[in-house]
């Protein structure tokens, strides 16, 4: 099974994967970039060729990249949203240039739009960003969403009408990450035996369950369908140690990869929730 982490990529990107191989994780999500810096460039060819012996010796697959928190693909105001576009494209470029094989992407807050009209936004954004790059061995995945407001991707009909046009217009392969927590609080009930049924069958329904090859494994401090977005260590939260039970030994999922990105001030944190996975999914265990 396929359990990591996201680690920072601060000294170098070698340290980053050595760094979630010393944790225990065998896959692992990083920022190609400071998360809160428009432009950046593509890492050094001697940093990308020591990550990518890392992961080869460590079989850390896949490696995951998240955007930034700058970019709004979807935004109404013009300028911010062609500012988007062209971070993103950056974000394409370092991770075809690093080897990734996902890139995922928060489809965005549509304020000011409809939401029509912000699903049109991201599509477009998306289609610029892509525009004469060769991004055959990467795949875009979009994220959902806690919801709430005007923030695209609570719900999986939105999803799933993104990824309809973004690929037919952008060329781009697409395919969605979950986030356990975000599921939760947009009132997908991963929590109990029948809402985890009930949402698994609306993701098979809507997305397409080959479509989503990466889960963010996140408990929840926020109540269901609360739109709270507030990540809690593994078992401590509102979804709990019974929910993930099901989560990561049911069938249509447990072959996924799941990545945390809970709370990890200190290293035994993270330590302890890939740990947690670990031991949940194993069937030998109560």
């Amino acid at each position: 099974m396929r359990i990591g982490i996201h680690t920072s990529i601060s000294g170098s990107l070698e340290k980053a994967a050595l760094k979630a191989a010393a944790l225990g994780a065998n896959c692992f999500q990083i920022f190609s970039a400071s998360p809160r810096t428009w432009r950046a460039g593509v890492p050094a060819p001697d940093q990308i060729r020591l990550m990518k012996l890392a992961r080869e010796k460590y079989d850390l697959c896949p490696l995951v990249i998240h955007d930034n928190y700058l970019i709004n693909l979807a935004s109404s105001d013009e300028a911010l949203r062609q500012k988007s576009a062209l971070a993103f494209r950056g974000e394409m470029e370092r991770a075809i240039a690093i080897g990734a094989e996902y890139l995922v992407a928060h489809p965005g807050n549509s304020k000011g739009h409809t939401v029509e009209e912000g699903i049109y936004a991201v599509v477009q954004s998306l289609t610029e960003a892509a525009h004469g790059l060769i991004t055959d061995k990467l795949t875009i995945l979009l994220e959902n969403t806690a919801g709430g407001g005007a923030m695209l991707g609570g719900c999986f009909e939105e999803l799933m009408v993104i990824r309809q046009y973004a690929e037919k217009m952008s060329g781009l392969r697409i395919g969605y990450c979950l986030d356990t927590c975000h599921c939760f609080v947009s009132n997908y009930d991963v929590s109990t035996a029948e809402g985890l049924k009930k949402t698994v069958s609306e993701i098979d329904r809507l997305l397409d369950m080959e479509n989503v090859p990466v889960m963010h494994a996140n408990d929840s401090k926020g109540e269901r369908g609360s739109h709270v977005d507030r990540h809690e260590h593994i078992g401590d939260g509102n979804i709990g140690e019974d929910g993930f039970r099901r989560i990561l030994r049911h069938p249509k999922l447990k072959k996924k990869a799941f990545i945390l990105e809970t709370p990890h001030d200190e290293e035994r944190d993270a330590v302890r929730n890939i740990e947690t996975l670990k031991r949940l999914a194993d069937r030998r265990t109560v």
